[in-house]
């Protein structure tokens, strides 16, 4: 039996010669159909049609006749210009939010103009400091402005001086030293608690000055105390508190950089050893500015700019950057020092070189990130291609209907291109709006790019395709043309990779790596290609074995499985390159990511010294009881307690003598560490080798005092005076208890060799590595430590470092990107699958309902859609993995992850099983539900209208 007027359902339904008032493919009663592109007749041989009758448009028939396929249409593009469109405006926000990050991370000092100038005694003036900030402020340029807590600026006496008092608290002997400044706008950050504001003065007499409420507390003094300086080079002085203030916000930026101005401070002297004092800040009033170059031998007037890094933008960086260049030594800088008549002006600032840090992280990161999005286009473009496709096969027999009857492929095309309009552009349109409306960004041009261009693709896919179909067919052998296309992707697969492989990638500076990012997808690409030759014959194989057993069910299927739909004599390549772009693209950011998380967790175990570390106060020892209690803990693999000291030499290498960090600890646990760390490895036998009262201890050395120590007995003296033989057993390459692999190690046995020191036996710090929960290790050491001490402790875990590590938003952006495009993917991976079991639909319903008059189970059905769809899915996903450790593996050594990981690591990707595998089975198991669901919904309803209408074919 055959469908009346013998025309395909696309023909019936959407043909314009399909009119309301004529059976399908004859013209109307009234008059004949319009042919698209047809020539118009000459007037005297055009019958003459009644008047007010009019051919149905073609686009309102179009879309009456099948509505669904309009909206799918619609759906599909509003989903592809959504992520096109949305895509560019989150790297605009993750990009800018990173450099904001990043610089407000460094502080206020750090981000700020600091203007210096030699302060004029005698002439010193407020008004004179204000002008200046006057003539400051009106230079900055229009690509950065000053932060709205304002210029903070005043004057600062060059040195401070020691006081003499009696009473005064000194910590290791070494008196209280006092810094004086003159601040502008003080007052309106503080609280005057007693007394006055410095005024007046006698000449000769003491400096009034204003001293915060909580230094007064620690040194002692109130309000009429007179400070007594140490005499120095010039002549004494004396300083009068007056009042006593107490900061509103100690917190507030407009205290940063300045010395101590709202408490007491305890440092330490530069000496060895050190040792510790009191040093505060006081404030003169106007009438004092005169006073603070003698107190410290000179003054400098400051004006501090902070710079309002969140107005900040990463892609007016380049600009910013040249602006400051010139405010801090360029024409701006000699422009302010002629306004403001001081020629020794000088403004320094750490902006330039933050900003080529800032710049140069994101170039870093800008190759990695790009991967996921590139594989989602990719994979997006198959998808619109297929869907083409899939239409063009539907619709074929109607447009070459049209075309025998007089239309033109021009003019055909023209009305595809009509019809698709009518779908795609609002569906883009609102897309476009809805991610410009999510996703707030000073900048749209790219994002109105990237949803233009996916538009057009919408728009021309299918028009393309009928163009081709329309089109005179080309001489020569198709598999030829097939060969030489796949021999040109190979190529530029094989010279993309050799490329990366040679040079690595592009070098900080340069921007994304297109190699780099194109590498992956041609790998993909040439493994779809692979695949679609592979496939037809490996099926093939499995049906003829089929076919020797019995049923029928698995034969069915696998014999259509590898062949084509609608008479073709392989399955289209499209979906296979579809999921293997997903899963390569997808394994091999895991993989990234993946390695981004290890490299991280081993940065922190080397800063750490383990996975837990605690740390007593220098020069204290940890009590028993605390090393005892955390090395009970649940999760504790191995632990060891050692003891450390900073300040010791090494006499008798070839410099004479050597400042190195020697380590004592037992020698077996602490060799478990080394290795679990992966840093100071050793075998600790070489530890452990009995010795007598007078032989050396047996010591293990660094690998840079290794170079200056030849084979002998050195002398090791200790920084509290102690003093050991030692010689020689080994070199290692540092130590777990202290970061960083630089400076010379000494690493000693616990027990009778070093007994002699009784300091030895007391550790410092406790170091463990495991899966410890740092609540219950930080219960452990308050409860344990002495009364009122616990705070001098310090405790630090491996997973917070490496979360710290991992807090930058910069990391974070990329890794919400490439999840977010693997899911991305992932759904128009599954969308190629179900576009390739809607294009067999048709045929396989018509088979279906054959074997069911024949006694087919419904059942079998399902297990022969299951047999046919299956195969190619699989298979695509087994092949992704394959191609995503291929990718892995040749373009992993190029790669450096260090602005991932937020430290530097070693360039190169290691290949896991894990990720890549994760990525590949969890798409298998959704293509499968997917498949099932298909199966499952539209199969039935396939197989009943078939069996209703008969079979037509």
């Amino acid at each position: 039996m055959t469908r009346p007027a013998d025309t395909p359902d696309s023909a019936r339904d959407g043909a314009p010669d399909a009119a309301p008032d004529g059976p399908p493919g004859q013209a109307p009663a009234s008059g004949p159909a319009r042919v698209p592109g047809a020539r118009p007749a000459p007037p005297e041989d055009r019958p003459a049609a009644p008047s007010g009758v009019r051919p149905a448009p073609w686009v309102r028939t179009r879309l009456r006749s099948a509505p669904s396929s309009a909206l799918l249409a619609a759906a599909l593009a509003f989903v592809a210009v959504l992520l096109a469109a949305s895509l560019p405006r989150a790297l605009d926000r993750g990009s800018d939010q990173a450099l904001r990050s990043f610089l407000h991370d460094r502080g206020p000092v750090a981000t700020s103009l600091l203007a210096t100038s030699t302060s004029r005694y005698g002439q010193e003036s407020p008004e004179d400091l204000d002008s200046v900030r006057n003539a400051l402020l009106a230079r900055t340029g229009a690509g950065f402005a000053i932060a709205p807590t304002g210029v903070v600026h005043g004057t600062q006496a060059a040195k401070q001086r020691g006081l003499a008092n009696p009473g005064l608290p000194s910590p290791d002997g070494v008196p209280p030293r006092l810094d004086l400044l003159y601040l502008r706008e003080a007052a309106a950050h503080t609280e005057l608690v007693e007394g006055r504001w410095p005024s007046g003065g006698a000449p000769g007499g003491p400096v009034p000055i204003a001293l915060s409420q909580q230094a007064a507390q620690t040194l002692g003094v109130r309000v009429g105390t007179v400070l007594e300086s140490i005499a120095n080079s010039s002549e004494p002085m004396n300083a009068e508190i007056v009042g006593l203030y107490r900061a509103a916000d100690e917190g507030d930026v407009f205290w940063a950089g300045l010395p101590c101005l709202t408490r007491a401070c305890q440092t330490n002297t530069p000496t060895a050893p050190p040792q510790r004092y009191w040093h505060t800040a006081a404030l003169v009033g106007p009438d004092g500015l005169d006073r603070l170059g003698p107190w410290g031998e000179g003054a400098e007037d400051f004006w501090r700019l902070p710079v309002d890094t969140a107005r900040l933008r990463a892609d007016l960086l380049p600009g910013v950057a040249r602006e400051v260049a010139a405010y801090v030594g360029g024409p701006t800088a000699s422009a302010l020092r002629a306004t403001t008549r001081r020629s020794d002006l000088r403004i320094t600032s750490r902006l330039p070189e933050l900003f080529k840090q800032a710049e140069a992280r994101q170039q870093a990161v800008a190759p990695l990130a790009a991967i996921g999005p590139a594989g989602v286009a990719g994979v997006a473009a198959v998808v619109f291609c297929l869907a083409a496709a899939l239409t063009g096969d539907r619709r074929e027999s109607e447009l070459r209907l049209l075309l025998a009857r007089g239309g033109s492929p021009r003019g055909i095309v023209g009305r595809l291109l009509g019809e698709g309009a009518v779908s795609v552009l609002p569906a883009a349109a609102l897309a476009t709006v809805l991610a410009l409306w999510l996703l707030p960004t000073p900048r749209a041009s790219a994002s109105l790019l990237a949803a233009a261009a996916v538009t057009l693709l919408a728009l021309l896919a299918f028009p393309v395709r009928a163009a081709v179909l329309l089109s005179a067919r080309r001489r020569g052998p198709a598999p030829r043309r097939r060969l030489v296309a796949e021999l040109l992707v190979a190529a530029a697969t094989a010279a993309a990779v050799f490329e990366v492989r040679q040079r690595g990638v592009a070098p900080a500076g340069e921007g994304l790596d297109p190699l780099l990012v194109a590498a992956p997808l041609l790998l993909a690409l040439c493994g779809g290609l692979v695949l679609a030759r592979l496939q037809p014959v490996l099926v093939g194989a499995l049906a003829r074995a089929a076919g020797r057993r019995p049923g029928l069910v698995g034969f069915l299927g696998l014999a259509r499985a590898a062949r084509g739909t609608g008479g073709r004599a392989r399955p289209s390549v499209l979906p296979l390159v579809a999921l293997l772009l997903a899963v390569t693209t997808g394994g091999f950011g895991a993989t990234v990511l993946d390695a981004v998380d290890t490299g991280r967790l081993r940065v922190a175990r080397l800063a750490v010294g383990g996975d837990v570390q605690i740390a007593a106060p220098y020069g204290d020892a940890l009590p028993p009881a605390m090393a005892e209690a955390a090395a009970a803990l649940p999760g504790v693999r191995t632990s060891v307690g050692v003891w450390t000291d900073d300040q010791a030499f090494v006499f008798g290498t070839v410099q004479g003598s050597t400042q190195v960090t020697v380590v004592v600890a037992e020698p077996v646990a602490y060799a478990e560490l080394a290795r679990t760390v992966g840093r100071g490895q050793f075998d600790p036998a070489l530890l452990a080798k009995e010795t007598g009262a007078d032989a050396p201890v047996p010591a293990l050395f660094s690998k840079d005092l290794a170079k200056l120590a030849a084979a002998g007995t050195y002398r090791l003296s200790l920084g509290d005076g102690g003093e050991l033989q030692i010689g020689s057993v080994g070199v290692v390459d540092g130590t777990p208890a202290r970061p960083g692999a630089g400076g010379s190690v000494v690493v000693l046995p616990a027990g009778p060799a070093t007994a002699r020191l009784p300091r030895t036996g007391h550790p410092d710090r406790w170091l463990a590595a495991g899966a410890i929960d740092g609540d219950r290790l930080r219960e452990a050491v308050r409860a344990t430590a002495p009364a009122g001490t616990a705070g001098r402790f310090t405790l630090r875990t491996s997973a917070d470092t490496a979360a710290e590590l991992g807090s930058d938003p910069l990391q974070r952006s990329a890794g919400r990107l490439f999840w977010a495009s693997v899911a991305g993917a992932a759904g128009f991976a599954l969308l190629a699958v179900l576009l390739t079991l809607v294009r067999a639909a048709p045929e396989r319903a018509a088979l279906l309902a054959r074997l069911r008059t024949m006694g087919l189970r419904p059942r079998d059905g399902i297990r022969l859609i299951l047999t046919e769809a299956l195969p190619q899915a699989l298979a695509a996903t087994l092949g992704g993995a394959l191609v995503a450790a291929a990718a892995v593996a040749l373009l992993g050594p190029a790669m450096d992850l260090s602005a991932l990981v937020g430290s530097t690591v070693p360039t190169g990707l290691r290949l896991t099983a894990p990720p890549v595998l994760t990525q590949a089975l969890g798409l298998a198991l959704l293509v499968t539900v997917a498949v099932l669901a298909e199966a499952a919904i539209s199969g039935r309803r396939q197989i009943t209208t078939e069996l209703r209408a008969g079979d037509q074919r």
